[in-house]
């Protein structure tokens, strides 16, 4: 863990636009990677609050690329769930030491990495029947991690696959679910005090970024493949993993 507030900085916007291009289409890996790989430059909690303002601005350009493409009843089953998740995470974060939470952080982004390994055998083992209870289980599971992490893609990733919606639905469900998921965590992270609202001062003027990348990982989703890229971040997720556990 670095304490030069250069390279803090570089860091920082670094991963704020990885948050922006993730939101714009490329998907949850390189936004899984934020996290963790903020935690190798600055304490993991402090970590929680500067990421926390930059993905709500995020969210508002990925809610507009993404209007109305939704499945709005997916995203009522998923919501419940996320509260509850939110809270246990909030109430481990609370009493969690500095360093074990960042071990917390390695350990979600390496089950990130075995699922992003496993998905496809998963997905072509099970034999789905949908239940309500699932988005519940699905929201749950991914707003304790998202709390944790700010990675809760993989439950949330099964649970839209099974429902067996077209790409576009996919993207926007998910959009509209973390967008709200991240107001959800607002109250909870202020009332533990995760906010540094001076330092967020300080970094107010990386916000023209956000808007920029989202726009570019629009524009990239149609035009790289999928497969390289999710192996590369893949194995930077892992790197990255290792690296909070043994630093």
């Amino acid at each position: 863990m670095t304490s030069n507030p250069s390279v803090v900085l570089i860091v920082i916007i670094s991963v704020a636009f990885m948050i922006s291009l993730s939101k714009g289409g490329l998907g949850g890996m390189l936004g899984a990677l934020a996290t963790p790989m903020m935690a190798l430059a600055m304490p993991a909690n402090q970590v929680l609050g500067l990421l926390l303002p930059i993905m709500l601005l995020a969210d508002v350009f990925a809610i507009a690329l993404h209007w109305r493409k939704w499945n709005r009843r997916l995203v009522w089953l998923l919501t419940p769930g996320a509260v509850i998740g939110v809270t246990i995470g909030t109430f481990f974060i609370a009493n969690a030491p500095t360093d074990v939470l960042k071990i917390g952080l390695a350990v979600i982004a390496l089950l990130f990495v075995i699922y992003k390994l496993v998905e496809k055998r998963i997905l072509a083992s099970l034999k789905y029947q949908e239940r309500n209870w699932h988005g519940w289980l699905a929201g749950t599971a991914a707003g304790f991690a998202s709390s944790l992490a700010h990675s809760g893609g993989p439950p949330i990733g099964i649970y839209l696959m099974l429902q067996d919606v077209t790409p576009n639905v996919f993207v926007a469900t998910s959009v509209l679910f973390f967008a709200i998921l991240n107001w959800i965590k607002v109250p909870y992270y202020l009332y533990i005090h995760l906010f540094d609202f001076q330092r967020l001062w300080q970094i107010a003027w990386i916000a023209p970024i956000v808007p920029l990348g989202a726009w570019l990982g629009c524009w990239m989703a149609t035009r790289i493949s999928k497969e390289v890229f999710d192996g590369i971040i893949v194995a930077l997720l892992a790197v990255t993993a290792l690296l909070l556990i043994f630093s």
